[in-house]
């Protein structure tokens, strides 16, 4: 049988990465158990990894899939290449309810464009900070998004966005400032531009670990971490919440 989801991480920072995957995990409200971890930074994606797994998500980054190939090191090559692996497995139409599925957030859905066809641009970059997000029409009936408030608020931090969706691609959230903020590929494939994981608390300290890598002015830390203190992001984390009950349905994620 296949085990709980798993948490990929493509954070080089190892405390970045820790408190990642503690944010999905109680974003999901899952157990230790509930929840595997995959360091993709240091570890190759297992051969074996989608009967292993009923599904993943994966987190954010600060690698940026438009980045020149010349500039890419290994690992990042190397954890492009299993994020795409995974996007293929829960893309695939043939797989039917034995296939796997997958949530990728922010850096993720760059991969997930790129891999089906669409386009990645530097033209929809998004301020470290809250963010207004709209469902569209097809968002509202989205199994994982349906719930969730019209519009709603989110954190983001991006250098890139999806300047035009893969071909078959379901927009489901949308804003001005970055058009393409959630999508679906057929019925076990999701893509959030935002981060739907994170508390505003951890937010602020994950923007303290990336404070000097050109997200936003360093001298500006306290002003900005105070706008995203005061925001109200109760929406998000709940379309991780169903998503795990969707894919773990034995987790107990009311």
């Amino acid at each position: 049988m296949a085990a709980p989801l798993l948490y990929v991480c493509v954070r080089p920072q190892k405390g970045a990465a820790e408190a990642e995957y503690e944010s999905f995990r109680q974003a999901m409200r899952l157990e230790p158990s509930e929840l595997d971890h995959l360091d993709l930074v240091h570890e190759p994606l297992p051969p074996d990894a989608a009967e292993r797994w009923r599904g993943f998500v994966v987190g954010g980054s600060p690698f940026n899939v438009s980045d020149p190939e010349s500039t890419k090191t290994d690992v990042q090559r190397r954890l492009e290449a299993g994020l795409e692996l995974i996007a293929e497995w829960a893309a695939d139409p043939a797989a039917g309810d034995a296939g796997t599925a997958a949530f990728f957030t922010c850096y993720g859905i760059g991969i997930v464009t790129r891999m089906l066809g669409g386009e990645v641009s530097r033209a929809f970059p998004e301020d470290t900070g809250p963010t207004i997000v709209n469902l569209t029409a097809e968002g509202s009936r989205d199994p994982l998004f349906g719930d969730l408030a019209h519009r709603f608020t989110a954190l983001a931090a991006h250098k890139e966005g999806t300047g035009r969706l893969p071909d078959g691609a379901v927009l489901l959230a949308t804003n001005i400032g970055c058009p393409v903020q959630a999508y679906r590929v057929g019925d076990r494939l999701w893509a959030t531009q935002f981060h739907p994981e994170p508390t505003t608390q951890a937010f602020t300290e994950r923007m303290a670990v990336y404070r000097d890598d050109g997200y936003f002015a360093a001298d500006d830390y306290d002003v900005i971490a105070s706008r995203v203190l005061a925001a109200s992001v109760t929406e998000p984390g709940r379309a991780l919440r169903a998503f795990a009950r969707r894919f773990a349905p034995a987790a107990p994620v009311a």
